[in-house]
């Protein structure tokens, strides 16, 4: 018998077993009203008239619904209303500017547009056939006791289209399909031992790879859900004691809030002994993870995945054989991108990149092929990513072969980022590299050559790149050069350019 997948399983799952619980604490300082505490069975009923609202819209099966929120109840509730009943979801994210967010609604070919409160006069210039902003719940959700039109599943139709900066200038749209998220989010539970007695606090944006999967496989499990807005280390710390948080996902910016609030914290720190904190977009140094694992008295968890792959490829936990190790010891191989998750096949090529094989691994760019194409050439995802594995299987990233940046756990691709400096009418020549930092694991440094004749000053080419796209993706530092070193043919040699700021690491990636 094969039954086929479909991210609906988990909130069906949820409302039988555990649909008197509750099952998402939304942010209470929504700028909408915040949907409070809503159990199991009364998130399934919001999922369920807004995909009935859809049905009266006309919106088919595989078109698609773009979204631009912060974490809230009714993101959460949209992955289910509209992907679980055959639409595809286009969650995106709200941190970037309003030409770019247009882009991502053209490119999808969205019909409809749910925007966030607080973006809604930002946003004002995208538009689509359906626009609603969240919070004006009679326009958002069909009346009370509405059932929307049955969905056949297709484990193989695409459920989410999450756009990512990578080697273009444009993002690309990755298609994860119903099997993809199915697979993700039942190995990462798995593997991060979820049960129902945890807890899961939202700190990771649930537009970023779906949350990890995380708002899959936390429902499926009947794990109640606490909705944090804005990351503030004060706040996750007041979250965590409040509601006895016992998992949470994370950038490592956002451990070292955690890390810097708890300095001023009264009293012993929440969680001790019970929170896992599962930490990705970039390999914190090891002394963080010792801080992490001694001041707050939470175990670390690392893994590493893209976008493009649901996104888990691999995890590294702590275990049993490193129980006599001391810190500095344990936290040299937690730092790791880790062993394969369970069915995910890993091989270094000859040039030193990373390829992986699994069934987390994207369906492909949407409207673009070519990419596709090149992205899954022979049977394999190449990841952009230089790394070794070890005899233990453990992978660890040493490089990037790709231009891409990532910062504070954002994709910033270097291609959008010189594009921007190029069209500043002082500049001649940019490389934009990524370089080491403590606080974001990697931050954006712009080498510029100004044109003949021309000034700017450090401060005038941050400012135009802010007016210009995301902040995220603004150069936090530029350096003037007279030149920049090319080769025979005029190509410039990143990894060269790079090599001064990385001297010291063993690792090219932070």
């Amino acid at each position: 018998m094969i039954v086929p997948f479909s991210v609906s399983d988990f909130l069906d799952r949820a409302r039988v077993v555990y649909g008197d619980r509750v099952g998402v604490v939304d942010e209470p300082d929504q700028p909408a009203a915040s949907l409070g505490e809503l159990t199991y069975a009364e998130l399934d009923a919001r999922a369920r008239r807004m995909a009935a609202r859809l049905d009266e819209l006309g919106i088919g099966v595989g078109e698609r619904v773009a979204i631009v929120s912060h974490n809230s109840a009714r993101l959460l509730a949209a992955f289910f209303g509209v992907a679980g009943y055959g639409r595809v979801l286009v969650p995106v994210n709200f941190r970037l500017r309003p030409d770019e967010v247009r882009y991502i609604v053209g490119h999808s070919g969205a019909r409809v547009l749910y925007v966030d409160p607080e973006l809604d006069e930002a946003l004002a210039s995208v538009e689509a056939e359906h626009r609603f902003v969240l919070g004006d719940d009679d326009r958002l959700f069909a009346p009370e006791g509405a059932e929307p039109v049955a969905w056949e599943p297709d484990e193989n139709a695409t459920a989410c289209i999450n756009y990512t900066s990578g080697t273009t200038a444009r993002p690309k749209g990755v298609q994860i399909t119903h099997r993809n998220v199915w697979v993700n989010a039942v190995t990462f539970g798995l593997h991060a031992g979820v049960t129902d007695r945890d807890v899961y606090l939202h700190t990771l944006p649930m537009f970023h790879a779906n949350g990890w999967g995380m708002p899959f496989a936390m429902t499926g499990l009947g794990v109640p859900q606490v909705v944090l807005r804005k990351v503030d280390g004060a706040e996750i710390l007041r979250r965590v004691e409040r509601h006895g948080v016992t998992v949470m996902c994370a950038a490592p910016a956002v451990a070292a809030a955690v890390l810097e609030a708890a300095q001023d914290w009264e009293g012993e720190i929440p969680g001790r002994d019970r929170v896992r904190i599962i930490m990705a977009g970039a390999p914190p140094p090891t002394k963080t993870v010792v801080r992490v694992e001694e001041e707050l008295g939470w175990e670390f968890v690392q893994i590493y995945g893209l976008t493009e792959t649901s996104p888990l490829l691999t995890i590294n936990r702590t275990r049993s054989e490193w129980d006599d190790l001391d810190a500095e010891q344990r936290a040299a191989r937690l730092v790791r991108a880790g062993a394969p998750a369970l069915g995910v096949r890993l091989e270094v090529d000859g040039q030193g990149e990373v390829l992986a094989r699994s069934n987390v691994v994207l369906e492909g760019y949407w409207e673009q092929p070519e990419e596709s194409a090149r992205a899954l050439a022979d049977g394999w995802f190449h990841t952009g990513d230089g790394g070794v594995v070890g005899d233990d299987g453990y992978l660890t990233i040493s490089d990037r072969k790709k231009d891409v940046i990532i910062t504070g756990g954002e994709n910033v691709s270097s291609i959008e980022v010189e594009d921007v400096l190029f069209s500043h009418p002082a500049v001649a020549e940019v490389a934009v590299i990524g370089v080491p930092s403590e606080k974001w694991g990697e931050t954006i440094k712009a080498l510029v050559v100004l044109a003949e004749g021309e000034q700017a000053t450090e401060a005038d080419l941050i400012a135009w790149c802010k007016e210009r796209a995301a902040g995220y993706k603004a150069p936090t530092s530029v350096e003037f050069r007279d030149q920049l070193a090319r080769t025979a043919t005029g190509k410039l040699q990143k990894f060269k350019l790079r090599e001064q700021y990385w001297e010291g690491y063993d690792r090219k990636v932070n």
